[in-house]
């Protein structure tokens, strides 16, 4: 049964990448349903779970993005959060052909601006976008706003931390780093960065930089304690606890990542007064 479902899954989220092809096949299972918007006149794209209670009481949002080349179906079925935190709003959006820093430079795969001003804010505005459909649609808990990401789309998730640190309660970017670090704009923010030891694509030496740099930021201290296998939690003086799970694998999402993430998202959740 779980097989089926999660090929059923695929195909469904398939159709919301490519809906002509797989027009009127099959319903959306419950809880989910394509978005679509037009914003600057470009139409955009992705898919929300939403609890049945997300109607009627305030309900925590996660967003999801993929990593360049990726598509929104690929976080969906890796990042599955409407499956590790099913009481909260799941977004997985898609990217539009962009040119990468580390591979595809003539940007002919999808993914996510790299810093603010570039591509024309497309980006950050399809986020707003979005924000405003689902206030339009849901009790959105406007102080449990989350995000996460792979890769160009762990970039992403710095660059909204660092241009609207008032939206968000945490923030868990994977396999990323961001010499954005370094602005003064950075405010403290409880987060969880995933790193492999053995990536070859975003170097761990510079994700190790981007950690230090959080630490600093959160006003972490000096002293970890285990929080999970793998992880390690450095308290905040300042209430912005940051979690580093470092694994030793490559580039590659890791399958425990996010049941991780939907744990620290939650111990956020709980902690926001």
């Amino acid at each position: 049964m779980k097989h089926r479902f999660i090929c059923l899954f695929a195909v469904l989220l398939g159709c919301l990448i490519s809906p002509v092809a797989c027009r009127a096949q099959v319903q959306l299972p419950a809880g989910f349903h394509k978005l679509e918007l037009t914003v600057d006149g470009v139409a955009r794209s992705g898919f929300v779970y939403a609890p049945a209670s997300a109607k009627e009481t305030p309900t925590p949002v996660v967003f999801v993005f993929h990593g360049h080349g990726g598509t929104a179906l690929q976080a969906g079925r890796s990042f599955a959060m409407h499956k590790h935190w099913p009481e909260a709003i799941s977004v997985y959006l898609q990217g539009l052909n962009t040119p990468g820093k580390l591979t595809d430079p003539e940007g002919k795969k999808p993914g996510w601006q790299h810093g603010a001003g570039a591509e024309g804010d497309r980006d950050l505005k399809l986020f707003d976008a979005v924000m405003a459909n689902l206030k339009e649609n849901y009790k959105v808990d406007a102080k449990r706003i989350f995000s996460t990401g792979h890769s160009n789309g762990g970039g992403f998730t710095y660059l909204l931390w660092q241009t609207k640190p008032e939206v968000f309660c945490a923030m868990a970017p994977s396999a990323a780093a961001s010499a954005r670090l370094a602005d003064a704009s950075f405010k403290p923010k409880p987060a969880m960065h995933i790193a492999g030891t053995q990536d070859p694509l975003v170097k761990y030496a510079w994700q190790e930089l981007a950690m230090n740099k959080v630490r600093q930021i959160n006003q972490c201290e000096a002293e970890g304690k285990s929080w999970a296998q793998d992880c390690t939690l450095f308290p905040s003086k300042v209430g912005a606890p940051f979690v580093a799970f470092i694994h030793q694998g490559t580039h590659k999402f890791p399958d425990e990542a996010p049941a991780l993430i939907a744990k620290f998202f939650k111990e956020q959740s709980a902690a926001v007064k």
